[in-house]
């Protein structure tokens, strides 16, 4: 192993062997592809990649030269049928193995990549094509995403539409037609600071967002891997993820590949925790990162009945830990959990790594990759123990794995970055030793078993239904997925509520968007709290739910 990272950093670190000081370095057309799948396969082609398999028995094995064969083929593949570099791609996946290659080329075409989740409906598609003008896509037909394609309207900018797995009609079979072309391909020319990856991201006022990165973001998921999953070169690391979602680059691509390292992937409908620590001693996972329900499923399945040894290190994000979870997983594995902090417009800004001994609840401290701070509403460093937004500075150039902007959107892009900081909208409190502490959104954004949930696209649905005249959506409290979204509807006039009306309109938002979103808790009332500017006071609805817990 050449420790192809060092390439790309200057590190420092304490006498307690905490990274102190960390300075990404690279040159001026760095490219993931070529610069990192490419390099390792042209040195050490044999080296494990990656492990793939499903609950129906199937695995695969790929190694570093499989992903860079694959990915020059599914790259002249894509040119030769007219995705060129700066083209939007749609990437509808799931955990099919065939993300991993897919993502590469684009990489390498200079494509920008905007993976989805397969939940999405035709609505959502729609929105998505038109704001980002995307051009092709290549889907699964899991969840009927294709044909929710084929159904929608007004996107003439989709050109190119691509399944995988299995032939459709009016569908390009990407398996079959790839294979055929060379896995020889010549090096664009991209720059480090070019677009590369696109996600939308949920928000409470309007559609979701499209954050924009550059190459760079992924080369910034090296202190990702490298030292807040403290991912083993010779091991293998499971994130457990969708690929629609940026949880997936972040713990299954780009810093565990710079780390060298192989990614576990486990192509599962359903997520059963005795399954899957069958599968984490099966395969003999020797890091692991997930969200902590998920560390409570695998307690209330039984964690003594499972071999876990293999593991050597555990990290959790995505929401509040509680200390329990944490004492008994230490008492029952041996390992601590390291919670991080990031968003999808970042990479980690704030975790526990190697040498520090983490506080549960705690986000643990800013990376060294940034320079992060609490302020007041003034932008005022906020002093231990007082409550104020997280911010990371963002000055020229910015700084790597920071979000280049939120696309065809100067206004929020403008709210978001100012006066040399980047506004997180996200809210905690520093001890006295420097850890953060969340406190929540300073919007009103669900999470809810990791999942970001805007509460306008809910709203902007249930309003459609006949019987709804006004509705507002906000999240309660769930001691399961730490949140659930909860509606309180207005009805209009003819209607009565019922516990009829009540399924109904629970399963009509399940049809028309995705079904995780719908509402768990419905509420019927006379009228909504608002402003008098008319706004729907949402945080009213909330203290309403806090006093009848």
């Amino acid at each position: 192993m050449r420790n192809i990272n060092l390439r790309y950093v200057d590190e420092e670190y304490d006498d307690n062997g905490v990274i102190t000081k960390y300075k990404l370095k690279y040159p001026e057309n760095y490219n993931f592809g070529y610069d990192v799948v490419d390099d390792i396969a042209s040195n050490e082609p044999d080296r494990l990649a990656m492990v793939w398999c499903n609950p129906e028995g199937v695995e695969k094995r790929f190694t570093f030269g499989d992903i860079s064969r694959l990915s020059n083929k599914t790259a002249n593949y894509f040119k030769s049928i007219g995705i060129k570099k700066g083209d939007a791609v749609l990437v509808i996946l799931k955990r099919h193995y065939q993300f991993w290659y897919v993502s590469v080329a684009l990489h390498k075409i200079g494509a920008i990549m905007v993976p989805a989740t397969f939940m999405l409906t035709k609505r959502d598609i729609e929105y998505r094509v038109q704001s980002a003008s995307i051009k092709a896509a290549i889907c699964t037909d899991e969840g009927g995403v294709c044909d929710s394609i084929d159904a929608s309207e007004g996107i003439p900018s989709l050109e190119i539409k691509m399944i995988v797995n299995h032939p459709k009609d009016g569908w390009r079979y990407f398996d079959d037609e790839m294979e055929s072309y060379p896995d020889k391909f010549e090096r664009v020319d991209t720059k480090a600071t070019e677009p590369m990856l696109m996600y939308f991201s949920s928000g409470t006022s309007g559609y979701p967002k499209m954050v924009l990165h550059d190459h760079l973001y992924s080369l910034a998921h090296l202190f990702t891997a490298k030292h807040w999953q403290n991912v083993d070169p010779e091991g293998i690391h499971f994130t457990i993820a969708d690929t629609g979602w940026g949880k997936a680059v972040w713990g299954k691509l780009y810093g565990q590949w710079l780390m060298e390292s192989a990614v576990f992937v486990y192509d599962f409908e359903k997520f059963d925790a005795d399954d899957i620590m069958d599968i984490i001693t099966k395969y003999r996972i020797t890091s692991l990162c997930c969200p902590p329900t998920m560390f409570r499923m695998f307690f209330n399945a039984g964690v003594d009945k499972h071999d876990l040894s293999s593991l050597k290190y555990c990290c959790i994000a995505g929401e509040a830990l509680n200390p329990d979870i944490f004492y008994n997983w230490e008492k029952s594995t041996g390992l601590k959990l390291m919670e991080g902090f990031g968003q999808t417009e970042t990479t980690c800004t704030i975790c526990n790594v190697p040498g520090m001994t983490p506080k549960p609840g705690s986000m643990g401290r800013p990376s060294p990759q940034y320079n992060v701070m609490i302020a007041d509403p003034n932008g005022e460093r906020c002093p231990p123990g007082q409550t104020g937004e997280i911010l990371i500075e963002y000055n020229d150039p910015k700084p790597p794995g920071i979000m280049m902007e939120y696309y065809r959107n100067e206004e929020k892009t403008k709210a978001a970055i100012h006066d040399g900081w980047f506004h997180t909208g996200d809210v905690a409190w520093m001890d006295e030793d420097g850890y953060y502490w969340f406190v929540g959104r300073v919007d009103d954004v669900i999470k809810s078993s990791g999942y970001k949930i805007s509460p306008f696209e809910i709203e902007s649905v249930l309003v459609t239904h006949p019987a709804v005249l006004e509705c507002a959506i906000t999240g309660i409290p769930d001691p399961v997925r730490g949140q659930i979204v909860k509606a309180t509807v207005v009805l209009r006039d003819g209607y009565e509520p019922s516990e009829e009306l009540k399924k109904e309109l629970q399963n009509f938002v399940k049809r028309e968007t995705a079904p995780y979103k719908y509402p768990r808790a419905l509420e019927f009332t006379k009228e909504l709290p608002k402003t008098v500017n008319g706004k729907i006071m949402r945080s009213a609805i909330r203290k309403g739910d806090e006093k009848h817990e």
